[in-house]
């Protein structure tokens, strides 16, 4: 089965070429009108067009290009109620043929709206009654009947994808504007969560620097973080974590001679609470490190504490 897998794959590639080299002015015409619209980008096809379209107008919503999708059946019936004057159309038909798309075209008309069909016949009626026409024409799909869509969709699938990436560059889209969109993605989190929306702030585990070992082993263990903070909110002297504990005791086992002052780290990394996660996780990993003090570090003062791993 995998020379199957392979010959779709090349076939699909292939398809993505001659759909590439018929790419022209209206490319580029259909860009600017897009950033040059006050309104929204309404894509519409039926059946599998209509799912690419989905995913099309997902992607431009995405990328800074407010649209949504309208089904051509649920426009006909009603659903042309949400198209403004100033909205542009996309209509994606490979036929370009797809009668309850041509129904709504007399609509987009009369509405004077600009109109964009993705075909793969520029001969065909929706090609023929739209403002720009991008052609996706490809030479046969890639199943082995060569009817089930496959190669075609693809190709308007990419079709899609060109647009969008033009219009980001044009709109000099930035990685923190994608975040502000994607705000539950790895991007969203490491570009907009702040080490203050994490950070534990309750029931830190401050302990007096004259305190005992068994003080400080008690205090580590109800505090669940493997360390204990050596001095308090307003100025922090050091830190003992679990590995200090056990080099400690490495050196010398009798625990009744073991100090706070002996055991602790005197200058433990102090973030601002502002400080983007990414960059906190970043230094912890530098350091070998799984929890951060979040404070001030020039007046070494602790407003909480950011753990990489939860306990």
């Amino acid at each position: 089965m995998q020379h199957i897998a392979q010959r779709v794959f090349n076939d699909e590639i292939e398809s993505l070429k001659e759909a590439a080299a018929l790419i022209d002015e209206h490319f580029s015409a259909t860009v600017d009108v897009i950033l040059q619209s006050k309104g929204k980008v309404i894509i519409t096809g039926a059946g599998k067009s209509g799912l690419i379209g989905k995913k099309i107008s997902a992607t431009l919503a995405s990328t800074g290009t407010a649209s949504f999708f309208m089904h051509p059946t649920e426009a006909f019936h009603g659903d042309l109620g949400m198209v403004g004057k100033d909205d542009v159309l996309i209509l994606i038909s490979y036929s370009g043929e797809t009668d309850e798309v041509i129904k709504i075209i007399p609509f987009l008309k009369w509405n004077d709206n600009i109109t964009i069909s993705i075909t793969g016949n520029p001969n065909s009626t929706i090609a023929k009654n739209t403002n720009h026409h991008l052609n996706v024409r490809i030479t046969h799909e890639a199943c082995a009947l060569k009817l089930a869509p496959t190669s075609s969709t693809t190709a308007t699938l990419v079709m899609g994808d060109a647009l969008a990436v033009a219009l980001m560059e044009a709109r000099k889209f930035q990685p923190e504007d994608f975040a502000r969109f994607h705000p539950g993605g790895s991007l969203g989190r490491k570009l907009l969560v702040k080490v203050k929306d994490l950070m534990r702030t309750e029931q830190l585990p401050f302990i007096h620097e004259n305190a005992s070992f068994t003080d400080v082993l008690l205090r580590m263990s109800e505090g669940r973080l493997g360390m204990v903070i050596v001095g308090n909110e307003t100025y922090v002297k050091g830190v003992v974590t679990d590995g200090d504990l056990r080099r400690a005791l490495l050196r010398n086992p009798d625990t009744s001679t073991q100090t706070v002052s002996s055991m602790m780290s005197i200058n433990p990394v102090i973030i601002p609470a502002d400080e983007s996660i990414n960059h906190a996780e970043q230094l912890m990993i530098e350091r070998k490190i799984t929890t951060i003090l979040v404070g001030s570090p020039t007046n070494r003062t602790v407003l909480g504490i950011y753990q990489i791993y939860t306990r």
